[in-house]
């Protein structure tokens, strides 16, 4: 599947450990997909390879029968083994040159950066897309510091050469001057999978897209 920057508008993480007690992960994933959603990232660290294989290989299932787009965060090899369409690398994970010689042309590969620097090595690279963050402040971003607000966001996206995902505390209301800034797209976390209804909560979301 090649890179449709229009499917990833809206850039859905995943963080089970954000579904509200008595909820089933893949139960709000896919009411995630029934709300529009289109793109996904299977970002579980702590799974063991065995565990990840598995859920990844039912969210593969899943995210075909809605023509969504799956990445692995970081695990390569778990991405080729389920079929997924690409991989979402962080700051510590290999190269994207290796990334892309190891899964070729077709494959969609997104980086994590929280600098201009760091978008400009990863589009020379053969990235796809970048997520930059934190834009404002949440719990899961705070250990790459301060939020980097509008200012630099709009740094980001003029100066980039690929789409940029704003990631970092996006709710609904800061959506239309995340994207006043340029960013293509959001990509967030618990907006979603802590909402009470994921699948009004992702329609509400992709309808201040536009």
């Amino acid at each position: 599947m090649t890179f449709d920057v229009e499917a990833f508008r809206l850039y859905l993480i995943s963080d089970r450990k954000l579904v509200p007690e008595g909820n089933s992960f893949l139960e709000t994933i896919e009411q995630v997909l029934i709300g529009g959603v289109r793109a996904l990232q299977l970002r579980e660290k702590d799974l063991p390879p065995d565990e990840l294989f598995a859920c990844a290989l039912t969210l593969r299932t899943l995210t075909d029968s809605y023509g969504a787009s799956l990445l692995i965060n970081d695990r390569i090899d778990v991405a080729m083994a389920v079929g997924a369409d690409g991989v979402h690398l962080g700051e510590h994970s290999l190269p994207t040159s290796a990334a892309r010689r190891i899964l070729g042309n077709k494959a969609i590969i997104g980086r994590s950066t929280h600098r201009v620097e760091d978008i400009v090595q990863a589009a020379a690279e053969g990235a796809d897309f970048v997520t930059f963050s934190p834009i404002y402040f949440t719990p899961s971003k705070a250990p790459y510091g301060e939020p980097q607000g509008l200012d630099a966001l709009r740094h980001a996206c003029t100066t980039s050469p690929l789409p940029v995902l704003a990631l970092g505390g996006i709710r609904q209301d800061r959506i239309r001057e995340v994207r006043s800034a340029g960013a293509a797209g959001i990509a967030l976390i618990s907006a979603l999978l802590k909402s009470a209804d994921p699948a009004s909560a992702a329609r509400s979301l992709l309808a201040e897209m536009y």
